[in-house]
């Protein structure tokens, strides 16, 4: 059973969240239990954790803020052994650096930035960048399919459909190439000729035409001379 200090003290530390929310910290206590409390960790910009979603929990002890919390994470990540306690100043392994005067952001936000680094702890493990990379880009699908997960935390289930379909046009653009300026110039070239061979066709045709149309000169004049004979004719046998 919670004290009633550790009541007051997470109930306070929640709304101040709600109020100044943390860069890349996301966290809510359990509907069913004030001591329980999950998280998402955003990685960040220009490290291997980028674009993963990180999500984990923190369980209290009846005596916080006086004795530290324990802190696991669920996500695989490439950093921390999932469902294993992490070693940190801030947490239960360390009870004799623990300070009362750290809150859950402050706690977070010391995770995350031990996340970013090398240094082995008990509850770390050693991978790759690539490895890590990978992670990060399956972190969110993997969360999503965490009941607990979406119902605290319901927006980042429309930030998976988005990445879905954001997966799903980049498949798309892959089997069908937009055309390389070269294309596009040879193409544009190809339909000009075209369009000139057609133009130079019709006129070949028209002047054709025209020569059926019109008879020659001498041919005229050969038809008026036989037209003057045959009109001649009755007067010269007067």
């Amino acid at each position: 059973m919670a004290e009633k200090a550790c009541i007051k003290r997470l109930q306070k530390e929640y709304r101040a969240l709600q109020k100044e929310p943390v860069s890349h910290v996301v966290a809510r206590p359990s509907p069913n239990d004030i001591l329980e409390w999950h998280y998402v960790l955003e990685g960040s910009d220009g490290t291997p954790f980028a674009g993963g979603f990180y999500y984990g929990k923190i369980k209290f002890p009846p005596e916080y803020p006086y004795k530290p919390p324990g802190i696991t994470m669920t996500t695989p990540n490439g950093r921390f052994v999932t469902q294993k306690k992490i070693c940190l100043s801030m947490s239960d392994f360390h009870p004799e650096s623990w300070n009362p005067m750290w809150s859950v952001s402050s706690i977070l936000t010391g995770l995350l930035s031990f996340m970013m680094d090398n240094s082995p702890t008990t509850g770390s493990v050693n991978t790759s960048v690539a490895e890590k990379q990978e992670l990060a880009k399956s972190s969110l699908a993997f969360n999503c399919k965490n009941a607990t997960f979406r119902k605290l935390f319901p927006e980042y289930l429309e930030k998976h459909s988005q990445q879905q379909l954001a997966e799903e046009d980049a498949a798309t653009q892959q089997t069908t190439p937009e055309e390389s300026p070269t294309q596009k110039e040879n193409a544009k070239g190809d339909s000009e000729n075209n369009v000139g061979l057609r133009k130079k066709g019709v006129g070949l045709k028209e002047r054709r035409r025209n020569k059926k149309d019109s008879l020659p000169g001498w041919i005229i004049v050969l038809l008026v001379s036989v037209f003057g004979v045959v009109m001649a004719l009755p007067l010269l046998q007067l």
